[in-house]
């Protein structure tokens, strides 16, 4: 018999630059050993430079994609991405919830790079009171946490503030990005999980190729939990992982390039 090895799930979009979305959360999870499988939500077109076409699948693809890998394979952690609509949202925490799926990272992506809302305000409320609920950690960066919580967050304080209002939305725990914060805040995260506080930094990088950090992120987080770390273990990992592979991003494309997911490699 071969050796079992720990299985991640992804339930995300397809981004054809391969930065982001489902490419980098397989990467992601090959780099920590983990077997990745994936329930694909939607097909972006896109590049370094941005989106030109989403289309969605329907929601009871991704409901087949999900009970497929569970029933037969199993999943130890998992993460969401890109969801796109209220009806691939309620499908995915349908399914959470059939399966027992309990290591679930949510990535609330609903912000562009540039700060535009991509999902509409039915499907942030099925998000928030659907699916976050059932996370072990959500990891909204500053714009999609002012878009939850309805403040305006310039501040750590303001972060905190937005943390604890997520974690009354349901959350085991809350991991507010400061990557899109000013200064010295840039990068800067704060988690709580209801009684601990903690500011989780890591050395700066000066590099415009940034793409599929968030996905890059929850995935990585989502590895460590079914390599059986515990979650603020997870968080810190995976937050080392992403700064290293920041310092060897790739300059491809016109626009903003990937992370180095395979930076071993880089080299040989």
């Amino acid at each position: 018999m071969p050796n079992s090895i720990p299985v991640a799930l992804t339930v995300a979009g397809s981004d054809s630059g391969g930065g982001a979305g489902m490419q980098a959360d397989l990467r992601t999870f090959a780099f920590h050993c983990v077997h990745g499988t994936s329930a694909l939500t939607c097909v972006t077109a896109q590049n370094t430079l941005g989106v030109t076409r989403v289309d969605a699948l329907p929601a009871a693809a991704v409901i087949a994609q999900i009970e497929a890998v569970v029933e037969d394979i199993g999943v130890q952690a998992a993460k969401t991405g890109m969801l796109l609509n209220r009806e691939i949202i309620s499908a995915v925490a349908s399914q959470v919830e059939a399966h027992g799926i309990e290591k679930l990272v949510v990535d609330p992506v609903m912000v562009s790079r540039t700060g535009v809302q991509l999902i509409d305000d039915e499907a942030v409320a099925t998000l928030r009171d659907a699916l976050m609920p059932k996370a072990m950690l959500v990891t909204p960066n500053r714009y999609e946490a002012q878009i939850l919580t309805g403040l305006e967050i310039h501040t750590l304080d303001d972060m905190r503030a937005a943390a604890f209002r997520i974690y009354q939305m349901g959350c085991k725990a809350v991991l507010v990005k400061g990557g899109g914060m000013p200064g010295l805040l840039r990068g800067v995260d704060i988690w709580f999980d209801g009684s601990r506080w903690e500011t989780v930094t890591a050395a700066s990088v000066d590099t415009k190729n940034t793409h599929g950090t968030g996905c890059t992120l929850a995935a990585a987080i989502a590895a460590n939990l079914a390599n059986g770390k515990d979650l603020f273990s997870a968080v810190r990992r995976a937050k080392d992982y992403v700064t290293t592979a920041l310092q060897h991003s790739l300059s491809i494309g016109s626009g903003s390039g990937p992370v180095g997911h395979f930076f071993p490699l880089l080299n040989r």
